[in-house]
């Protein structure tokens, strides 16, 4: 974004109250994440972190909230999971489908009012989990039923406040209240991981840094093509008389983004990869035999480099097809063109010209949704090759992904509302 953009951002005066008020909503997530719950012992849950690289990740997505064991430990996970199980949901039930789809604001502000009421049940397991983890490994001083929980409801309500916070991002300030909150999270942990960088230098480990600093480069440079690369279908406007005079005749261009789903896959991808070593460690000591096995089998799939990059990849690809298929309509605007008097040169208007944009989508759709899984993968390759594991959490990896996906959405709609305004 150029310096004169940015003057005229902030000289605008309500975009500059909703960028104050994005910044004043990330002060108070951060003020949250530093408040831990009572009676836990901080040595053994960090002895703990420092060997289990399955909740060193989920650390890294809460802003260091689970580290502290704060309040709103569990992050937006609870929220996105019950995202995840509505929009699935759609799929299953054509009344959901049909809410979300063909109702307008209404049905989709419906629809989200469900996911806000499953969230709380999702999240009151997750954080029965997270205590039951917790009192396997001693991190819980106080172990009688009031204060369990107290702890319950306490985790339980962080989560929703953080979603809260999210949705008030989304109606009062600029850009995705959910995605910010996570960026915001990222972004906290840099200082923390350049300090410990600084802290365990090795000059033997210089070709290493500067392998994976041209690698987060590289990556950040194919995050922004997948973003902005777009293939534009031509489209005609039909020449109408109205009077004396003759509108339309136009010719223009609908863009068809390689990645519609923007940074969502990645999210969603990550938010069902942690359930298998959640679950895996809240039922590792339980007394019933094949239980134990199967939770023992979900903790070595967590901590096996091959199938969770082979899982992550894969997840990522089918998430890219299903979240575009949720959000993107081809009979839809293909309606909207024909009420508008547009076609596509060569297409019949109507089922022919939905099927024509159906079959370019599923085109570039391809390429988006491989090249979003192999950057999604390429920073772990690189992360093994060099051997960097402190500072590649906060910089590298599906970290770096998100944090330059958000940056690029949310500078789209700055732009957008900027344009905006000098149009008025």
């Amino acid at each position: 974004m150029k310096i004169g953009k940015i003057i005229a951002l902030f000289k605008a005066k309500d975009l500059r109250r909703k960028i104050l008020f994005v910044l004043f909503i990330m002060a108070i997530f951060r003020l949250t994440a530093n408040i831990p719950i009572p009676g836990i012992d901080k040595e053994r849950w960090a002895d703990f972190l420092k060997i289990n690289q399955f909740f060193g990740l989920m650390n890294l997505f809460t802003g260091g909230a689970l580290q502290r064991l704060s309040i709103v430990m569990l992050g937006l996970g609870p929220y996105i999971t019950a995202i995840i199980i509505m929009q699935l949901l759609t799929l299953i039930f054509p009344r959901l489908e049909e809410m979300y789809k063909e109702e307008g604001e209404a049905g989709r502000r419906k629809f989200n009012q469900y996911a806000r009421i499953l969230t709380v049940p999702l999240a009151l397991l997750q954080s029965f989990g997270m205590l039951r983890l917790l009192q396997a490994q001693k991190v819980l001083s106080d172990t009688s039923f009031l204060s369990i929980s107290a702890s319950l409801i306490t985790i339980t309500a962080g989560s929703i406040f953080l979603m809260w916070l999210g949705e008030l991002i989304t109606e009062k300030g600029i850009g995705n209240g959910i995605s910010l909150l996570i960026f915001a999270g990222i972004v906290a942990r840099v200082p923390v991981s350049i300090h410990q960088a600084i802290l365990n230098y090795d000059p033997s480990q210089i070709p290493s840094w500067i392998l994976f600093f041209s690698a987060a480069i590289l990556i950040c440079f194919g995050v922004v093509i997948i973003n902005e690369a777009r293939r534009n279908v031509p489209v005609a406007y039909a020449k109408r008389i109205r009077g004396n005079r003759m509108y339309g005749g136009a010719q223009t261009y609908l863009p068809i983004m390689i990645n519609p789903a923007g940074v969502i896959p990645i999210i969603f991808a990550l938010s069902i990869l942690m359930l298998p070593g959640l679950f895996g460690n809240f039922f590792a000591s339980s007394k019933i035999s094949w239980l134990a096995h199967f939770a023992q089998a979900l903790k070595d799939f967590s901590q096996n480099s091959l199938l969770y990059g082979i899982s992550y990849f894969t997840l990522v690809f089918l998430f890219t097809y299903f979240y575009t298929a949720v959000t993107f309509d081809p009979d839809n605007i293909a309606e909207n063109l024909q009420k508008m008097g547009g076609f596509i040169p060569g297409v019949r208007p109507g089922k022919n010209t939905a099927d024509f944009i159906r079959k370019i989508l599923n085109r570039v759709l391809f390429l988006g949704a491989i090249s979003l899984g192999l950057i999604a993968v390429m920073p772990s390759i690189i992360q093994s090759l060099t051997k960097i594991g402190v500072f590649s959490f906060a910089v590298g990896g599906t970290s770096l992904l998100i944090i330059v996906s958000v940056v690029l959405e949310t500078a789209k709609q700055i732009e957008s509302e900027l344009e905006m305004r000098a149009y008025e």
